[in-house]
């Protein structure tokens, strides 16, 4: 079994970088449902911000179409098999400030429930063995359906709110088993990289796809 994978960005344009096992292990502060080496990337727009904080985000939720990023295509990272995919999870509204902290305060309580409640609505790519999952998409989004064949680039859905999300992001993980409960965590890097927490990625400055080496 492969113990790291690398993928292409799932998105064009810039994304800021959350969460990344380049900064610790587990990356999200823990190992459930082998999420040791996940990434979120927050969609920005083209000064690197995502929506600007005001005085009400402080203390209340905020619509999420306030966001830049939210309904932006998530796209495969990776060629492979679409394994399953869920799109019945409604977007909540994004959190930050006050709300934020009182959000986290049930986070448990999500976690309990179960691996749906966390990842929302999102897509599971197999490869060889290697299950890549895309979380947190847009409710109805999703254009893909299990049994699909996918290459590099295509469309999935749309970021969104969905699962256990503060804003609009997508949250990227591998897993060595489809049994998402007892699987193990599978290393990720990016055009062979790993960006750090804070890195804005202009995914437009790197390759969709691998070009094969001349005569193969």
């Amino acid at each position: 079994m492969s113990t790291s994978i690398d993928l292409r960005y799932p998105f064009a344009g810039r994304w800021l970088a959350r969460n990344s096992p380049a900064n610790r292990v587990p990356s999200h502060g823990t190992r459930l449902f082998a999420t040791d080496y996940a990434i979120d990337f927050v969609p920005v727009d083209e000064t690197g911000r995502t929506a600007p904080i005001t005085l009400g985000s402080l203390v209340k939720p905020e619509p999420v179409d306030r966001f830049p990023g939210f309904g932006r295509p998530i796209l495969a990272p990776v060629d492979g098999v679409v394994l399953t995919v869920h799109d019945g999870e409604p977007d909540h509204p994004a959190y930050r400030g006050l709300p934020s902290l009182r959000y986290a305060l049930t986070r448990r309580r999500r976690a309990r429930a179960g691996w749906i409640a966390l990842a929302g609505n999102h897509v599971l790519i197999e490869k060889r063995g290697v299950i890549v999952a895309l979380c947190h998409l847009r409710q109805g989004s999703v254009a893909v359906r299990p049994r699909q064949e996918l290459r590099i680039g295509d469309v999935l859905g749309e970021c969104g709110n969905s699962g256990n999300s503060t804003e609009p992001h997508v949250h990227v993980q591998a897993l060595d088993s489809r049994d998402i409960e007892r699987a193990g965590a599978v290393g990720i890097t990016f055009n062979g990289t790993l960006p750090a927490n804070g890195e804005v990625i202009d995914a437009d400055a790197h390759p969709r796809a691998l070009v094969p080496p001349s005569g193969s």
